[in-house]
């Protein structure tokens, strides 16, 4: 097939099945959202990963041949071509033929969810020393411990979980990466409150949780390895533009408050909205280059660059909005909704600092890996785990 003419299939059946009901589907927020057919339509056609294999969901084309796809898809603004998201994508690179076999097209089509297990309390920028632990007992994993700030707990029907299979290993060599299913009698999801009042973020403990053997994703002590390309998808979706939702450094938005307080001729306020645009657009052209390595099956240290830089572009769209504002930024409640949906956001912003790993850790991960700067240096990086400080100071149960 030519170019031209996939171009032309694209187009073709983006005309016969993009329909003004997908449309209106995927205005809706995303915790609103039931099973969406259009992703089990694109799965049909072999559009929603389409540089992966026949035999697994794709269409076997090039690099270049999935760009086409995805431009066409841009074009009319239809989500879900090749963007396998973090569970499929993780379970492709690394998973057996059975658990792909198993797993793949339920998270592909979204009939499976899935829940990211992976920071504890004493393991959250240093996910390599996560404590929970995985025991094998036959043909299957007995896991206790706990973890913190998983989104969508609640309701996912798996988790997936960074576990410690083996104390007396490296601490980078003695973890492994399972899907662990949700509904259980030994998973209790907590939630916690945010410093917005809402809970979308919860603390999930595990008391003898039951994961099948033939749910690991890789091989046993090699979870670090899975974990890199999870995260790697994980800030891929949180440096894109659908991770902020309406607070992606929208220049309208911004544009239109300026005005509506009289302040669009502010040299200062049309210089930081300039900066904010300028710092989007860039993101967008280095999201674009790691989402085409991503198609690929294969992770890009790019996605560091493009979750931090979202960061920016998130605080900084909210200070710009709280500059605007002046002294009415100090108002909230509802009869300021204004203000108070300004407020929201410039605490709401954090998350993207925080989750898929914080600003701190995506600087050091763009300075080691796209600068080539020499790493951090880390005194147990070579001793089992059972001896680092981290134990040491917080014996396991």
């Amino acid at each position: 097939m030519t170019d031209d003419e996939l171009r032309a299939e694209v187009s073709a059946w983006l005309e016969a099945n993009w329909t003004e009901e997908d449309r209106e589907y995927f205005k809706a927020p995303m915790a609103l959202r039931g099973p969406a057919p259009w992703f089990r339509r694109l799965l049909e056609a072999g559009w929603r990963v389409p540089a992966w294999p026949r035999e697994w969901c794709g269409r076997d084309l090039s690099a270049q041949q999935t760009k086409i796809v995805q431009r066409e898809f841009a074009r009319v603004k239809a989500p879900g071509a090749a963007d396998p998201g973090i569970a499929a994508g993780t379970v492709f690179a690394f998973g057996s033929d059975e658990l792909k076999h198993r797993m793949l097209a339920k998270f592909l089509t979204n009939e499976a969810t899935a829940c990211l297990l992976y920071s504890e309390p004493n393991a959250g920028s240093d996910l390599a020393s996560v404590r929970t632990q995985a025991e094998r007992r036959g043909d299957h994993y007995i896991v206790n411990g706990s973890k913190i700030w998983t989104s969508s707990a609640r309701i996912a029907d798996h988790g997936l979980l960074l576990a410690r299979t083996n104390w007396d290993a490296p601490k980078h060599s003695g973890i492994s990466f399972f899907i662990l299913p949700m509904h259980q009698k030994g998973v209790e999801v907590r939630p916690l409150r945010q410093i917005t009042g809402e809970s979308q973020f919860n603390e999930v403990f595990f008391t003898d949780a039951i994961v099948p053997a033939e749910n690991i994703v890789g091989e046993e002590g090699a979870g670090w390895k899975v974990l890199q390309t999870a995260l790697a998808y994980e800030r891929q979706l949180m440096g894109s533009s659908e991770a902020g939702s309406a607070f992606a450094g929208d220049p309208l938005r911004m544009l239109r408050a300026a005005k509506a307080a009289g302040k669009l001729g502010d040299p200062l306020i049309r210089q930081n909205i300039a900066r904010i645009m300028a710092l989007k657009e860039l993101n967008a052209l280095n999201m674009r280059r790691a989402t085409e390595e991503a198609a690929l099956g294969t992770s890009s240290p790019i996605m560091s660059l493009g979750k931090l830089a979202m960061s920016r572009i998130l605080h900084g769209e909210a200070r710009v909005l709280t500059q605007i504002a002046g002294a009415r930024s100090m108002l909230t409640g509802q009869s300021f909704p204004v203000e108070a949906a300004m407020n929201h956001q410039s605490l709401f912003v954090f998350i993207n600092s925080i989750g898929g790993g914080s600003d701190q850790i995506q600087r050091n991960i763009i300075s080691e890996r796209v600068l080539g700067l020499p790493r951090e240096m880390e005194m147990d990086r070579d001793i089992p785990f059972r001896e680092s400080r981290a134990v040491r100071a917080v014996p396991p149960r």
